[in-house]
């Protein structure tokens, strides 16, 4: 290595602008002519990213006017391939294809399975998506070995008596799968992507001095972490002209520091690691590194210190105090602020509105993430004030239109044709069928109106056997079947390849899309084609598969939207090296997420890793610290965090937590206190003012308009709330079930409602031997509809066997008093004096006893009235159905005197019947209870339905929360939360 080749850019100097200029001074190039107008097409300059490329060749643009030839600017490993043949020696074998991160996913899970599914495998063995996890994270560690040229026969040097039992058996699955894998690629002529990297990087490395001689070379901006990038620093630095410029070493440490932070047992996760492994590589110290950046009294130049202070090692934190002295704190940190917001969702829209204001004043902006979910909720907060930008990295393909509808069609099949999921899949934006979409769009509708109305049989036939009258809706649902037929065909079977979920779901898309494209469309066919063309991998069971799914499509993006604009750009921690915008924003700065848990992974443990001469996973928390440090030295930096993540609670960075430690807790606030402005805004954005309480609803329709006719379930109310009878019959308003619901209490007492009503009707006699066999088929018929919920509809089936022996026992024990039993018997009462209003009702069960008299049953599976309620007529259900049996006003019932009024409550529990007798009024017989509602009903009529004067008003007696039986339909029209008193406090 030649002196004067060894450079570094401190993090407060915008990095690309620096080696601009110093090209252009001559500062790297030592005594190269400088002379004419094709002088910088000499020099060569290689760089880490693409990104950088084209931003250091638009700075050279703008500083020569766009009038000179430019410097070659190339990344590191190349770019193009066709280049490769053209390097010295030229005598080498042509390079063998690489083998993509999918094909080997599928060749290692099959040796996972394999593994897993064996005795000393796994405990619990591993389902489909987590086998495929496994082979990736095994494949990591195959790339890891690759990467550092550590030899797969070192894992023979562990000491097996050393390690735990499942160590052991890990090492000896290792060592299958590390000679297995190497002796697949050969036999297909195809290498891993890190060893081909590391070949190409080495063939640039022996070509260097060939290709460039004499000419300048300079390689700027890499840390050399990859010991092949490493090789080629080294062999570009030897070279006459070679020259090195390191993105933000630190010139200002000893030789001993040096040695202490290469010999730490935990000093990997230092910012300053990789570039001191990189020197010791090179043969170079500390002191032979010039720094370009001039500007050592700056403000910046103060916060670089500051922050390389911060994160110094823990054994130099106890002198922090005397390094605080020394440094401006205030100062070092103007420009600097700190977002800690709730959560994720208001970082986000926090970041959008600094973003964006940043714009306003024709500023640049970059935003670093390393959560692509976080980077993505940017994007769309981004996108309402009118800013189009995408994630540099693309969208997961499992998010993007194209991953989201397979899911939804592995939803369809999983849940055979569920309600919620076939209406959420029609109603897809790309959905078409072939045909139009509002003609689809107009047909899902009428489907799920369809679907709230009645509960379906499940699958496909049980929808079509509910929409059969429509011949619409009959053909939708055939196309749709005809579409899906390749997924669900693979539901049936019993095993099932990657190949053959990846075919069934391209089918399926393109049936259901009719071939338009979609966003990730073209990658997912990719994919799926890409799947086909290899070994299928490890069979699996067709369960679970969106979560198989997640695992197959992992590492696949859908590409981003063409750049917009150039102001604003949301980069991943690799794309925003060297990259300086007026504004940096550090997003989702979060334990765990940056810098990442030091994870060693399920297949080596960090001290087994280390043994064999792996670096620890602690490396990649150096680098992250590295990319904060130099993100720190920004002009303008936003650094944001979320208190909460999901319903969790979250903590900062441990490098946050670094930095606000050595400032203080003053100037931690002050931090803060910038970037609470944001905050404010981004809690301020949706807020539309004081919530202003709707008065309670007080309409007044016409007495033509109110209704003449009401059940007897429409008396409570009337009585309590007339607003619902408004809303049911004036408005004509009539309350949809929600979606795909699973069957509530009412609609479960419903059913066995009709289970007494059959056996009554068919004149079945519960004294007879077989009455409980009777039954239990009348039950059996009338749940079987219910086959979606199977495991609770066979408990409701057993609990309600219990329940029928003892009503049987009931009804046996009072059969000598009982005459006659009519069941579920409708019945109208008309009273002239009230215009002609008709009261209608249903009583459950009229028991004729033989007393002459009546016994009324109202059979409850839930609440049964509290007998206050009953007392102070509240409850008068069973007190009308009374009053219209006595007025002989059910038809084939004599008009009688009720005797006794009784709920039979049908529970769940041991005691599955429950007698409650109807709790009258004290000093009052049933006689005059009854006349008295009849009294009560007239006067309401009178008043609210016959007149027009009197508005509907809801609540005129509410029923306390605590005692509610049921919640009102209507009562979320009404508004009741802002107005009624007691909103939000429990009685």
């Amino acid at each position: 290595m030649v002196r004067d080749s060894l450079f570094t850019i401190a993090p407060h100097a915008p990095f690309l602008t620096t080696l601009c200029d110093r090209v252009l001074d001559g500062t790297l190039l030592g005594d190269w002519p400088r002379e004419g107008a094709f002088w910088l097409s000499d020099i060569t300059i290689i760089l880490p990213t693409r990104r950088a490329r084209l931003q250091l060749a638009a700075e050279f643009a703008s500083r020569l006017g766009g009038v000179a030839l430019l410097p070659d600017i190339r990344t590191f490993g190349g770019e193009v391939a066709d280049e490769e043949p053209f390097l010295p020696p030229y005598d080498l074998p042509t390079p063998m294809p690489v083998a993509s991160p999918l094909e080997r996913r599928l060749t290692l899970s099959a040796l996972v399975r394999a593994f897993a599914m064996s005795a000393d495998g796994f405990a619990s063995p591993p389902n489909a998506a987590e086998v495929l996890w496994l082979a990736d994270s095994l494949g990591t560690v195959i790339d890891d070995l690759t990467i550092e040229a550590v030899d797969p026969q070192s894992l023979r040097e562990l000491v097996p008596d050393e390690l735990a039992a499942n160590w052991q058996q890990i090492l000896k699955f290792l060592e299958i799968v590390l000679t297995a894998w190497p002796a697949t690629l050969a036999e297909r002529g195809k290498i891993d992507a890190a060893a081909a990297r590391n070949q190409r990087l080495a063939r640039q490395a022996e070509a260097a001095p060939r290709l460039y001689g004499e000419r300048p070379v300079i390689a700027a901006g890499s840390t050399g972490s990859i010991p092949a990038t490493g090789d080629l620093l080294k062999a570009i630095a030897d070279l006459p002209r070679g020259v090195l410029v390191l993105p933000g070493l630190d010139t200002t440490l000893s030789a001993a520091q040096h040695e202490t932070l290469l010999a730490g047992d935990t000093a990997q996760g230092h910012p300053q690691f990789v570039l001191m492994q990189l020197l010791r590589r090179l043969g170079a110290g500390v002191a032979e590194v010039q720094d370009l950046a001039t500007d050592t009294e700056s403000v910046g130049a103060a916060r670089t210190a500051l922050v390389r202070a911060a994160l110094a090692p823990a054994d130099e934190t106890a002198g922090w105090a005397t390094r605080r002295r020394d440094l401006p704190v205030n100062e070092a940190l103007e420009g600097v602020a700190i977002l800690a917001a709730p959560n994720a969702d208001i970082e986000a829209r926090a970041i959008a509105l600094a973003a964006r204001a940043a714009l306003v004043e024709r500023r640049t902006v970059g935003i670093v993430s390393r959560d692509q979910n976080l980077a993505r909720r940017i994007a769309v907060e981004l996108k309402r004030h009118g800013i189009i930008v995408d994630d540099a990295v693309g969208t997961p393909l499992y998010q993007a239109a194209a991953g989201r509808l397979a899911r939804q069609i592995l939803a369809v099949a999983e849940y055979n044709y569920a309600p919620v999921d076939i209406v959420a899949l029609l109603r897809g934006a790309a959905v078409t069928l072939g045909g139009e979409r509002s003609a689809v769009w107009r047909l899902a509708d009428a489907l799920d109106i369809r679907l709230r109305a009645a509960r379906p049989l499940p699958g496909l036939a049980g929808l079509k056997q509910l929409v059969e009258a429509d011949t619409e809706l009959t053909g939708l649902l055939d196309q749709l079947g005809t579409a899906l037929a390749p997924v669900f065909a693979l539901i049936d079977r019993a095993e099932i390849s990657a190949a053959d979920l990846a075919t069934a779901l391209g089918s399926a898309i393109a049936a259901l899309t009719g071939g338009a494209s979609l966003p990730g469309g073209d990658e997912f066919a990719r994919w799926a084609q890409d799947i086909a063309s290899h070994p299928p991998g490890a069979p699996f069971r067709p369960a679970q598969l969106d979560s198989v799914l997640a695992a197959l499509l992992a590492g696949t993006n859908a590409q981003p939207m063409p750049t917009v604009r150039d102001d604003i750009h949301i980069w991943g921690e690799l794309e925003a090296r060297l990259q300086s915008p007026d504004l940096l924003i550090l997003a989702g700065l979060n334990e765990d997420i940056w810098p990442p848990i030091a994870d060693p992974g399920p297949w080596l443990s960090r001290k087994m890793r280390i043994d064999i001469g792996l670096a620890p996973p602690e490396r990649r928390q150096g680098q992250a610290s590295h990319d904060f440090a130099m993100a720190m030295g920004n002009a303008e930096v936003l650094v944001a965090y979320a208190a909460r993540l999901g319903t969790s609670p979250a903590l900062p960075s441990p490098l946050l937590q670094r930095l606000d430690a050595f400032i203080g807790t003053e100037a931690a606030k002050t931090l803060r206190r910038r970037g609470d402005i944001w905050l404010r805004q981004a809690q301020a954005i949706d807020f539309a003012g004081p919530p202003k309480p709707a008065p309670r609803p007080a309409p007044m329709p016409s007495a033509a308009q109110r209704p003449r006719r009401l059940s007897i379930t429409d008396i409570e109310p009337l009585m309590r709330s007339p607003y619902d009878i408004y809303a049911r019959y004036v408005l004509r308003l009539r309350p949809l079930d929600p979606l795909g619901a699973d069957p509530s209490a009412r609609e479960r007492g419903t059913m066995i409602h009709h289970v007494f009503e059959t056996f009554i009707e068919k004149g079945h006699d519960f004294m007879a031997k077989d009455a409980h066999d009777h039954l239990m088929q009348f039950a059996r018929e009338e749940f079987e509809g219910l086959d979606a919920i199977g495991e609770r509809r066979d408990i409701w089936l057993r609990r309600f066997e219990h329940a029928a022996r003892q009503i049987l026992q009931y009804e046996r024990d009072r059969d000598p008093i009982v005459t006659r039993r009519v069941a579920e018997k409708k019945g109208e009462w008309a009273f002239p004096a009230l215009e002609g209003f008709v009261l209608s009702g249903k009583a459950d069960r009229l028991d004729i006893l033989t007393d002459g008299t009546l016994e009324i049953i109202d059979f409850k599976t839930g609440g049964v009235p509290a007998p206050g309620e009953m007392r102070s007529f509240e409850a008068p259900q069973l007190l009308l159905e009374a009053a219209m049996a006595h007025a002989g006003r059910f038809p084939d019932v004599p008009p009688l005197d009720a005797s006794a009024l009784t709920y039979l409550k049908i529970g769940l529990g041991p005691a599955a019947l429950e007698l409650k007798p109807f709790k009258l009024p004290p000093g009052m017989t049933l006689p005059e209870a009854v006349d008295e509602i009849v009294r009560r009903l007239q006067r309401h009529v009178q008043a609210f339905l016959l007149r027009g004067d009197l508005p509907m008003v809801p609540d005129i007696k509410p029923r306390p929360t605590a005692g509610r039986r049921f919640r009102r339909d209507y009562e979320h029209l009404a508004r009741t939360d802002e107005w009624v008193l007691t909103s939000g406090v429990d009685e």
